[in-house]
């Protein structure tokens, strides 16, 4: 009997962008997409922002019910947030928990190899390792600064939706990195902000009957910054994808 070649290797960034992308602008802003983990200070003004989110609130949505609702801060609003997010997170983090589940609460396999080789990938080439559980700490802390973006958004849900609205915020969320990449700049989705939502809700007036969905960076990225060189691998097409034409 043949071997078994087992799976089709994994796919980097730019093996899709050169494969799948290429001479395609809108392919090109998607396969290009990273989350960007160093910011510079560099404002991005009111108008900006405000052209993102119009463009991406044409996500598609269920009956067009649009579920997203977003907090966006910059300033002196920002830095409060951050500052008290931080304190929190060093402090107090044992205390504060997501009101919903992520992530599986019991991993199996492909995805625990999956994460374990995202984590140890960023810590690995920010030079943390595996038992440096203080740096890991303090690197899981640069979330709530927004990474120093000078722009951050907070997302929310109502809490009596569905599934459904779920999965359209999910093609919002998108439609908004892709969006900022059109306009030269970059984000960091952060469901991590979703742990601190009593924190959170001291600065933003977000009503009880809404849920913290997750967090967001935005801004110009810093091309000097190690970590902005890490990238994260795709399974090809013919791994999950089957097609069906008989």
């Amino acid at each position: 009997m043949p071997n078994d070649p087992g799976p089709p290797p994994s796919l980097g960034p730019q093996e899709i962008l050169d494969t799948y992308a290429r001479d395609n602008p809108v392919l090109q802003a998607i396969a290009g997409r990273r989350s960007i983990r160093a910011f510079l200070p560099t404002p991005v003004d009111r108008t900006t922002i405000e052209r993102i989110l119009a463009v991406a609130s044409r996500a598609a949505s269920g009956s067009n019910t649009q579920p997203w609702k977003v907090h966006v801060v910059t300033g002196a609003a920002r830095d409060r947030l951050t500052t008290d997010v931080l304190h929190a997170h060093h402090h107090e983090e044992d205390q504060h928990v997501r009101e919903y589940e992520y992530y599986m609460t019991k991993w199996r396999e492909p995805y625990l190899a999956r994460r374990r080789k995202c984590g140890w990938g960023l810590y690995g080439i920010l030079g943390i390792g595996r038992h440096e559980k203080e740096r890991m700490h303090d690197q899981r802390g640069r979330n709530y600064l927004f990474f120093d973006a000078p722009v951050g958004m907070i997302f929310t849900i109502d809490r009596d939706v569905e599934r459904g609205s779920w999965l359209d915020y999910g093609i919002f969320l998108a439609n908004i990195m892709t969006a900022a990449r059109g306009l030269g700049l970059e984000t960091c989705a952060q469901a991590a902000f979703a742990n601190f939502h009593r924190v959170i809700r001291r600065h933003l007036p977000i009503p009880d009957d809404e849920m913290v969905v997750c967090g967001m960076a935005l801004g110009h990225p810093d091309p000097d910054a190690v970590v902005n060189r890490f990238d994260t691998e795709r399974e090809p097409v013919a791994a999950f994808a089957r097609f069906h034409e008989t």
